[in-house]
């Protein structure tokens, strides 16, 4: 584009920055010339959409290019090591999922599924950092500053000085950033910020990245803790271009049904601790409630006396939790068997059907196995697999499990059972709740500390373990 003028004597011509329009995708944040139906960088369908860019805009206002600014190597060695500062939230489930709290300068994304809770646990960790001294700062592109109070009413405890800022311009944001130099910035969502950078409308991929860039820089460049909620899609993954992922320094998802009143925190990504810690709450007509004793709380309303139930001890991070593994099997009323998963990997209970049914005497080829997890947990970890093929087998064979027995175990495609990882820490969880009988793979050794405390029981296969079912157990009535 140009612009035509008039010097003395003779005309000029000044070349205007050129807007182009490209086709974006939402999820890997590859651009393409033209529309397509599938994006050939990440090979997804219907995933790009249109958006117009001038000059790259993110080297402007970056820290990296200010005047003055100057950066220089360092030798390894010479780097002094100091202990990084943490900022508690007085949520101590919330502490253990980033790893003691929020470092200062971080930048947060917490994600996860509409209503399960994610703008209560953004509000509440401001409110207890705003009540322990620091200065939060709580900005709203969703909710009305009236709605906010109304929700605040709600919850216990919340400071009356906490600052909300109801503003989808990032400009205006950064501007009462400098003016009240928070300790804590919380962004409610980051899919209705929007800046002059990008020209296209909010939530878009470009707005999304260069709002989340722009704020992230000045989180950093201020050493203020940024936490910035996000959307996700249908498939459950973080709604917006995947740079955004790469661009936070923790990746925090918020988990649960609604249905149930546990909540789960996980961090996908962390650079400031462990991604294996989780984090477990509840929710109420008070808001999130941090659960310090999830194993009591996942058995509490646990039947003892009915077939086709198992405990087992799994680890999530550091912490051993107790769940309740749950299996029915059912006469097939079609051709085709039916097979319902919930909480846990179908793929998984299809294997360990099919060796149930090669490597042990338990006919399950006609028969309908639906399986669940108990409270709404989700298990990932293969130590659950000898604890579900008890339950199947318990319902199978309509004989109930011992009330004080657990295990723990991988099963092979062999049948066989495998070794588990810190098998001392699953049985002392299960001896203190009152568990006697713990099913542990062949050859694997407790400590001598917990052999009064508990009696192991060595399984070489899931023959053995149907076997011992078989001999423990009594016949339910009817």
């Amino acid at each position: 584009m140009f612009t035509t003028g008039f010097t003395i004597g003779r005309p000029y011509s000044v070349r205007m920055p050129k807007v182009r329009t490209v086709f974006a995708c939402t999820q890997c944040g590859a651009q393409q010339p033209r529309w397509l139906g599938r994006c050939p960088d990440c090979g997804r369908w219907e995933t790009l959409v249109e958006e117009r860019v001038g000059p790259n805009p993110s080297i402007e206002g970056s820290p990296a290019f200010e005047p003055g600014h100057e950066s220089k190597p360092q030798a390894l060695g010479e780097i002094e090591v100091a202990g990084t500062p943490r900022l508690s939230t007085a949520i101590g489930e919330f502490d253990r999922v980033l790893g003691g709290g929020l470092v200062p300068g971080s930048v947060i994304l917490l994600g996860g599924e509409p209503g399960i809770g994610k703008s209560t646990l953004a509000l509440q960790t401001a409110a207890q950092i705003q009540a322990a001294g620091a200065r939060a700062l709580y900005v709203s592109g969703e909710e009305s500053a009236e709605q906010l109070r109304l929700r605040a009413d709600r919850l216990p405890g919340i400071p009356p000085d906490v600052r909300v800022l109801t503003e989808t311009r990032s400009e205006v944001v950064l501007d009462l950033w400098h003016e009240l130099s928070p300790d804590i910035v919380v962004i409610d969502s980051i899919q209705t910020m929007c800046c002059e950078r990008a020209e296209s409308a909010a939530g878009s991929v470009a707005q999304v990245r260069e709002c989340a860039a722009l704020l992230a820089a000045h989180a950093k460049q201020a050493g203020t803790a940024l936490l910035l909620v996000g959307h996700v899609t249908k498939d459950g993954s973080l709604a917006g271009p995947r740079v955004l992922e790469h661009l936070v320094d923790v990746v925090l998802a918020f988990e649960g049904e609604r249905a149930h009143a546990f909540r789960l925190l996980r961090a996908g990504k962390n650079r400031f601790g462990s991604t294996q810690e989780v984090g477990v709450f509840t929710m109420g007509a008070g808001g999130l409630e941090a659960v310090e004793n999830p194993s009591e709380l996942f058995l509490a309303e646990r039947s003892a006396s009915s077939p086709g139930s198992c405990i087992v001890p799994v680890l999530e991070g550091t912490r051993p939790m107790l769940v309740e593994l749950q299996a029915l099997v059912a006469a097939s009323s079609y051709g085709i068997p039916r097979r319902t998963c919930m909480g846990i990997e179908d793929g998984r209970v299809a294997l360990l059907l099919a060796v149930l049914d090669r490597r042990s005497d338990i006919d399950l080829l006609s028969r309908d196995v639906y399986v669940n997890v108990a409270g709404g947990v989700r298990v990932a970890e293969p130590a659950s697999d000898l604890a579900l093929c008890l339950a199947i087998a318990s319902s199978r064979l309509d004989r109930e499990m011992p009330a004080d027995a657990v295990a723990c175990g991988e099963v092979g495609l062999g049948g066989e059972v495998r070794r588990v990882a810190r098998l001392d820490l699953r049985v002392r969880e299960a001896a203190r709740l009152g568990f006697r009988r713990i099913l542990i793979p062949e050859g694997a050794e407790i400590a001598a500390e917990l052999r009064g405390d508990c009696e192991p029981i060595p399984i070489k296969d899931v023959a053995g373990a149907v076997a011992w079912l078989r001999a423990s157990s009594s016949v339910s009535a009817g």
